[in-house]
């Protein structure tokens, strides 16, 4: 096209959502605007009623979708599908809609790209040809921002030997606990993977993981160490702990945490005992464990050396949008 295409991409209230919208949206490597869409309760309605409208948007959110319209819109989320479909409809030209997730049923035809994990089993109207599976979820983690955190944490964690284990903690889910019990159990894994290479853990703890068990996982981790605790405030080295890990544990309760160890070229392990996670998640861990970026955490695991690809689904997802672009506007 004569001119660069104007990319909105619509970010609302609930930061995986934003995570992924921004991660494919900087993967895009094309400037961009972000349009914030804030809601009201009436947002709780199936977007099968709602349609392709504004209903369930502020007056302030509403106010900011007007012209200039944009050549692409990138979604995500149940949420923001009616609002790209509005916009679609009312922009007068051509638009090209990419969406990250299940939209819904309602609609999904309208959508140019639907890019959905492939743990998340239920998709709209089957593997029909707008929809794109991807392996974990759409992230903002590359090679330059793990450098640059790489750089960022580098100083603060001199003085204690490598090799680093992080060790990315999150926590209770809406119906599978994590207790202290469990935590003690992951702490004593981690501690004696690093122990016995005379290494030293990493260990950062999420909003979910709760005092009990991170006190439970201190208890199991002596010195060296560094950790950082998501109720005691402060600077978070999630992304500095994951550039500079030697391996890296994470808990397998969530999708975004386990994609986003996998972005990184070494060892990764996740800690999933049978009841922890729920079904979909238990199906992204198997399938990275087929692909060789992931291994599960078991009582025989060690410290090793391995390495695979890089995951990175917002790349995937970026060279299909641009595709599009290229085939629609040149």
């Amino acid at each position: 096209m004569a001119h660069l295409p104007l990319i909105w991409v619509l970010t609302d209230d609930r930061a995986g959502n934003v995570a992924q919208a921004l991660g494919v949206a900087e993967a895009l490597n094309r400037p961009f605007v972000t349009k914030a869409i804030r809601y009201t309760p009436l947002a709780r309605l199936p977007n099968v009623l709602t349609g392709a409208s504004l209903v369930g948007l502020t007056p302030e959110s509403r106010m900011d979708l007007m012209q200039p319209w944009p050549d692409v819109v990138l979604s995500a989320g149940r949420r923001t599908a009616p609002v790209a479909r509005w916009i679609k409809r009312n922009a007068g030209k051509p638009v090209i809609l990419a969406h990250l997730m299940n939209p819904g049923r309602s609609g999904a035809d309208e959508f140019d790209l639907i890019a959905v994990p492939r743990h998340d089993c239920i998709i709209p109207e089957g593997d029909a040809a707008n929809v794109l599976r991807t392996t974990g979820a759409a992230h903002r983690l590359n090679a330059v921002r793990l450098a640059s955190a790489a750089d960022a944490w580098a100083g603060q964690l001199g003085g204690i030997p490598r090799p680093f284990i992080a060790l990315i903690v999150g926590g209770a889910t809406h119906r599978k606990p994590f207790s202290a019990a469990l935590a003690a159990e992951l702490g004593r894994h981690v501690y004696r993977m690093a122990a016995e290479v005379g290494g030293s853990v990493l260990l950062a703890s999420s909003r979910r993981t709760g005092s009990a068990a991170e006190q439970a996982l201190l208890a199991a981790i002596p010195e060296p160490r560094r950790a950082f605790l998501w109720g005691q405030g402060g600077d978070n080295p999630y992304f500095g702990y994951l550039a500079l890990a030697d391996a890296i544990v994470v808990t397998g309760d969530s999708v975004s945490m386990c994609s986003e160890a996998c972005a990184t070229p070494g060892p990764v392990y996740i800690y999933a005992p049978e009841g922890m996670v729920a079904p979909k998640h238990a199906r992204l861990h198997r399938e990275l464990y087929e692909l060789g970026l992931a291994r599960p955490l078991s009582n025989q695991s060690r410290f090793e050396d391995w390495q695979h690809p890089s995951l990175n689904p917002a790349g995937d997802v970026a060279r299909a949008i641009d595709d599009l672009i290229r085939r629609r506007f040149s």
